[in-house]
């Protein structure tokens, strides 16, 4: 660890309390920390999973995801249905309190009910420490909002993310705040393994087979065994097992005006079948905005990030032997990547994006192309492109956008679009 570098800034993590039940609490004047409301599906029946309960039946002993059978028969609490209309205006409202305090490029928005943001730089600004920023915030979203919210306080972004999954929320004022000299008696302490962000019950699994149960045996463990046994992610597990993360929001998901990208964070955990309903209607959005602004790409980019519960993820970028705008080679490039570095787990976050725009000219061809067929499919995206113009976004819609995993038309409607 001596050797180590570290990085020395005033990150915070916010969390927005139960927040699917919080927001239907509000809608209904109801305080979560006393009423019993689980946000599930009723048309699902009793096995509906519970995607959030409110704070008072957390105390109950109920988890926020489970299934309404497991909730003992003695509890008795009332069923929300959920609305993503409302959980992601409240989630925008949030994120304008956020930029009051903190420019755009010093903020990350890690799901739809949790952001980083850098404050380093504006301490002496607000002539405030860290703690006490931090509770100026967290006392704004609650009077401007009324949704609580708790924080995580580090000198980078993995210990304030512990910091807040595993000290605040049981804090009165929902803020807790740790530094490096707290590693030995905080980090790690930690057991079992999964609690940690980025360790999920399958990597737990693995770090068990070799003696490792908690934080402190990961930390003391050869981190070059680690290495060969788990490749780069046997590192980062050494390194943020030492409190070590060099993470900057500054280099995260920067965006150039040379490439169109689009990202989205879900409303449920996805995995690997029904995300592609998702992928496909990113890149057909995608695929939209090149042929509207006569644009061509050469490289395809893919990430997803995990479940919050899971932490971490991946994105990826090929290089494309042709420039294109089409729908089709953007959504195989991106399944490609998905099918070589999916790792099976919960899935909360996709990214995709197009770069090395350049202007459209002309049809590049090799031998396996067709020239008649790529002018009528271009004259089919120009007939859709002049619908949904003059219709609305939602005018012209793939068979897979009715299905229950799909969120084009939802969101089409945040951007514009509106039903014909």
């Amino acid at each position: 660890m001596d050797n180590q570098v570290y990085l020395h800034r005033n990150f915070l993590c916010i969390d927005l309390k139960s927040f699917f039940a919080s927001c239907e609490c509000l809608e209904r004047n109801l305080n979560p920390f006393t009423y019993p409301l689980v946000v599930a599906n009723p048309n699902q029946g009793n096995g509906a999973i519970t995607l959030a309960v409110t704070p008072y039946l957390k105390t109950l002993g109920v988890p926020s995801r489970g299934r309404l059978y497991e909730i003992p028969k003695n509890i008795k609490y009332t069923i929300a249905k959920p609305r993503m209309n409302l959980y992601l205006a409240k989630s925008r409202e949030v994120v304008e309190i956020y930029l009051k305090y903190v420019a755009k490029e010093d903020l990350h928005i890690y799901s739809i009910d949790e952001c980083f943001l850098d404050v380093t730089d504006y301490l002496k600004l607000y002539q405030k420490t860290d703690e006490e920023l931090a509770l100026t915030i967290l006392k704004d979203i609650k009077e401007s909002t009324g949704l609580y919210a708790t924080c995580g306080i580090g000198p980078n972004m993995l210990l304030a993310k512990l910091s807040m999954d595993i000290e605040a929320k049981k804090n009165k004022l929902f803020i807790a705040k740790w530094t490096y000299e707290d590693i030995p008696n905080k980090l790690w302490k930690i057991s079992p393994l999964s609690k940690v962000w980025g360790i999920g019950p399958r990597m737990e699994k693995n770090l068990n087979r070799l003696g490792i149960y908690n934080m402190y045996d990961l930390a003391h463990y050869d981190r070059y065994k680690l290495k060969q046994k788990f490749g780069v992610i046997g590192t980062e597990l050494w390194n943020h097992a030492n409190g070590i993360d060099l993470s900057r929001i500054k280099d995260m998901e920067k965006v150039t005006d040379k490439s169109y990208s689009h990202s989205q964070v879900l409303f449920k955990d996805y995995h690997g079948e029904n995300i592609k309903i998702i992928i496909r209607e990113m890149a057909e959005v995608l695929s939209i905005r090149l042929q509207k602004n006569h644009k061509t790409c050469s490289s395809i980019g893919f990430g997803i990030g995990y479940s919050k519960s899971i932490g971490g993820g991946f994105y990826h970028q090929i290089k494309l032997n042709e420039p294109t705008d089409l729908e089709k080679v953007i959504l195989a490039n991106c399944l490609m990547i998905l099918d070589k570095f999916y790792d099976n787990l919960p899935i909360r976050k996709v990214t995709i994006s197009c770069g090395y725009l350049k202007d459209k000219e002309g049809v590049q061809l090799n031998l396996f192309d067709n020239l008649q067929e790529i002018k009528e499919q271009e004259q089919i995206n120009e007939a859709i492109l002049e619908i949904k113009d003059k219709y609305g976004k939602n005018a012209l819609l793939k068979a897979s956008s009715l299905l229950n995993d799909s969120t084009i038309k939802e969101r089409n409607k945040k951007i514009g679009g509106h039903s014909a």
